[in-house]
Order: structure tokens, then sequence, then C-alpha cells
């Protein structure tokens, strides 16, 4: 029988999709399935060319809480955020067409949110799928991600890469429009929101339960977009770095890591008018070196320099837990006298 409508949603799920009719039935089918009762599904089909429309509109006919809102096609920001504009619940959840749902996550991040009023949005831990198109790199991600789950955790690590799985993430209404949305830009965007929402100070947790599996695939938005590429992180990173008050107090400013690609994305800060003191490396090779008029200096330095500010630029998700573990034994703590820089 098809579920009813409340009147009054606890909850939007909004559920942007475009030619997704390979996975879009098993994502609605996670949604149908929730345990939590009594919310709205608004899914946006973005001009679909292919038969995603009408499998929404044979689910939309046998469950009443589907709302299937038709668009021309404008992109995934512009789907998510008229799909916000015409939701009818303070909370919002967002999902992807090809991602599944846990059945009692709605639920658990409802019920989150209801214990922790202070807390403007919550994720949780995802599992990657198909085991096998998942490559080694986004395993690592996946399992930093699903280490950052404290709201210090996601102030601290924000610039390592994106904290909160966009597709796991529940919010609520105001905070989200009241900061204006999600923006268009050469940017990704879910990214360019969670930066936005910590610099203003809101609150992001995330539930360390795997609550969604998130799919890995070739054909990915995230693969074939530029608006997602290295570089598109890497600038959107720097812009926000640079306007982190952390990096603008008295202390002298550092950078570990003295490579060539560290050196590259570092370089995006000097273009937004901050100044390094040194690089720090392990390399013998490297130290003693003068780069772009900043000398090059082990990490035994720092132990007896005025104490500065490190930016952590060394991308391999090992190798910065060892120069974290270097750095505490130092007397340096996250957050407080050390970032890490994806």
């Amino acid at each position: 029988m098809p579920a009813s409508q409340t009147s009054d949603p606890t909850l939007s799920v909004v559920l942007p999709f475009y030619n997704a009719e390979q996975t879009l039935h098993e994502t609605l089918v996670s949604i149908r399935r929730q345990s939590l009762p009594g919310f709205e599904l608004l899914a946006v089909d973005d001009g679909s060319t292919d038969s995603s429309a009408a499998i929404a509109a044979q689910h939309a006919r046998q469950d009443s809480r589907i709302r299937l809102i038709h668009k021309e096609r404008g992109g995934v920001v512009a789907a998510t955020n008229h799909a916000i504009e015409r939701s009818r619940s303070g909370l919002i959840a967002r999902m992807d067409a090809d991602d599944i749902m846990h059945e009692r996550r709605l639920e658990k991040q409802v019920a989150f949110l209801a214990r922790n009023p202070d807390i403007d949005m919550v994720g949780c831990q995802v599992k990657l799928f198909p085991e096998e198109a998942v490559q080694g790199g986004f395993i690592e991600y996946i399992r930093w991600q699903n280490r950052c789950l404290s709201v210090q955790d996601i102030v601290d690590e924000i610039y390592v890469e994106l904290p909160l799985a966009n597709p796991s993430i529940m919010f609520r209404r105001e905070t989200i429009v009241g900061h204006g949305g999600y923006r268009e830009g050469p940017f990704p965007e879910d990214y360019e929101l969670q930066l936005r929402l910590v610099h203003a100070g809101c609150r992001l947790a995330k539930l360390p339960e795997v609550l969604l599996h998130w799919r890995e695939s070739s054909g990915r938005l995230t693969r074939t977009d530029s608006r997602y590429s290295r570089e598109a992180f890497d600038r959107l990173r720097a812009e926000f770095l640079a306007r982190d008050s952390r990096v603008h107090s008295s202390r002298p400013l550092v950078v570990w890591g003295a490579g060539r690609k560290s050196r590259r994305r570092a370089g995006l800060l000097l273009e937004q008018g901050l100044v390094f003191d040194a690089w720090i490396d392990i390399d013998p090779r490297k130290i003693g070196n003068i780069v772009q008029g900043i000398p090059v200096v082990p990490p035994e330095w720092l132990e007896q320099s005025s104490r500065p500010f490190v930016l952590v630029y060394v991308n391999n998700h090992g190798a910065r837990d060892l120069i974290a573990a270097d750095l505490n034994a130092m007397g340096y703590r996250r957050g407080e006298d050390f970032l890490m820089v994806g």
C-alpha cells in the first residue's frame, strides 16, 4: 500500500537527479524503507533525457511522500537549492541518486539533532561500493573521513578534504538558507559549503556509524567535472585558509613539506599575501637550500625556534599521521599549533 503523506513532515529529503536510470530505483527503495515515519522526499529531475523521470514517477505513484519536481537542466547546485526552497520541514537530508541509505539513517540523524540543538549539520560514516571499483587513494580518504567525527575534529581537519560526505548530511534548513545555501562556482559546492559554515562558527558533527553506502564509479560527477579537480580543491582550500585567524596570529608561519607538489599548493597561500618563515623537510638534500627566498630547515628546527604555527602540506595519509606524532612529541597541538592541509 502507498505510504501516506503527512501535512507537517518531520524531515525533507532532497534528491536531485540527472540521467540516473541505472541506479535511481535502488536509491529510492532505500529511502522508502526508512524507519523514520513522516518525511517527505523531494526528487528533482534536472532535465533528464533517459528514463530516470519515469522511474521516479512510478515510485511517486506508489508513495505519496514523494514529490517529483521537474525543472530545466541547470546543474546539481540549482536543483538542490530549488528543492530546499520548496521543502516543508526545518530539517533537510541530502541524498544522491546512486547511493544507498541504511534503513535507520534518517531516524538516527533526526534523533541526534534533537538531542544536540547546538549542532547545525550532522553526517555519518560511509562505506564505499562496489568493492571492485574502489581505488587505493579513495580508500585512504574514506579511512580519514570516517575518523573525522567530532565538532573539533572537523574544525581542525577541514583543510585536509571534505569532512562530511555530501549525500550523508542532514542539516537545519534555517542555517543553510541563512548562510546562502549551496553556491555555484568553479569549485566543489559541497566542500565550499562546509568550509563556509565552519568559518561562520557553525557546528558540524558525524555519527560514528556507517549509515550510507557511497557508490564509486568512473562516471561520477566528481570524476568528470572540472569543479571537482585537484586544482579546484587546492584553490578553494587556499582561499579559506588564507582567512583563517589561526594563520594571522603574531606567530611565524612555516610549511612542512618542501617538495615540488607541496610548494605548488602552498604557493597559493603566498598568492594570497601570506609570508612563510621556513619550509620544513626531512630530505637532507633539500635542507639548507633557499626556495622562493625561504630557507629549508629540518624538523628539529621547530624545537629551537620561537614556536611558529605549522601548516603540514605533506599529502600522504600515513606520512601525515607520523608528522602529527612528531609534532605532538614536540608539544605542538593540532588546531592550536598546526593544521593539516590536503
